[in-house]
């Protein structure tokens, strides 16, 4: 299964929302999807979930569009806001189950749709509390739950870590990672960019309704060419001369310091690093710490978003 966002636009009044977005990803792939607050993210996910209409453009599921043919859409995609609504009265169980009902699921086939979401999520020991009694995390694992019963084949996460503590978090991400290992895509917002980039095989970037950067973390750092950081610390010389010395081998395209060390910018893999030490050595750097570092995503988000609020 393909998923295309085509030229999508949203319109609000003079405010526009998302400017002509464009871009695909297919089943097993983590796609996270990134900007400033403002940025069109929301509105998005909400297109691409049948709960928006767009100005003009298109989201295609192999082919088939969700604004033409939204039921057909809402059977392929599990959506998880960023929050989920607090029914008082309403156990977790029930409300997966409700869900489950209103996919069409009866009898023998929602028990089992119903046990195997509940299962994966864990959330077989806290089936029978109330929502309002859960936590942050549970409710999230409920979410993600009432997202999933309907067996979808794409899941969209609209900041799911939102507010949960690290143990949470990592318990998510393992989540998203089975899910996506079982054969589905994930598309995936968050502003915690560092825990992101581990997740995802890729990444969309979109700032102000711009699309702004769309390829792997690699890839988009060395602006086409997949890129690291390799960090060194000297004995001799000093870090500053140290820096000089690295932009004059050939493959380093950018060097700073940082504190006593030196971080140096190159091609991706082992063999360019092992070139960068060599050519060190050879210059008589008396080097006592070499390592590499794949660029975050919080750098190349830094790199490709200006920040404007307006």
């Amino acid at each position: 299964m393909s998923i295309e966002i085509s030229n999508l636009v949203r319109h609000f009044g003079k405010v526009k929302a998302v400017n002509g977005v464009s871009f695909s990803f297919g089943m097993g792939e983590v796609v996270g999807f990134v900007g400033p607050n403002g940025a069109g993210k929301t509105t998005t996910l909400r297109i691409l979930a049948t709960l928006d209409e767009p100005t003009a453009g298109d989201v295609l599921i192999d082919g088939v569009s969700v604004s033409d043919f939204p039921e057909a859409g809402r059977r392929q995609i599990g959506y998880m806001p960023d929050a989920l609504p607090e029914h008082a009265d309403m156990t977790a169980h029930e409300y997966v189950d409700f869900f489950g009902r209103a996919f069409g699921f009866r009898g023998a086939a929602l028990r089992d749709a119903v046990g195997e979401v509940e299962a994966f999520t864990g959330l077989e020991p806290i089936r029978d509390k109330t929502l309002k009694s859960l936590s942050k995390g549970m409710k999230q694992r409920v979410s993600l739950a009432r997202a999933l019963v309907h067996r979808p084949s794409l899941l969209v996460m609209d900041e799911p870590a939102n507010g949960l503590d690290p143990r949470a978090r990592i318990e998510l991400r393992e989540l998203v990672r089975a899910f996506a290992e079982s054969g589905k895509a994930v598309l995936i917002s968050s502003h915690i960019l560092s825990e992101l980039g581990e997740m995802c095989s890729s990444v969309v970037i979109i700032e102000r309704g711009v699309l702004v950067g769309n390829g792997t973390v690699a890839t988009l750092a060395g602006g086409g060419q997949p890129t690291q950081r390799v960090l060194v610390r000297a004995l001799a010389p000093a870090p500053e001369a140290l820096a000089r010395i690295l932009l004059e081998i050939p493959g380093v395209t950018a060097a700073q310091v940082r504190g006593d060390r030196c971080a140096a910018e190159t091609a991706a893999g082992g063999e360019a690093a092992a070139d960068i030490l060599a050519a060190l050595i050879q210059r008589g750097v008396r080097v006592a710490e070499f390592r590499q570092e794949q660029i975050g995503l919080e750098d190349v988000f830094m790199q490709v978003t200006r920040g404007d609020l307006a």
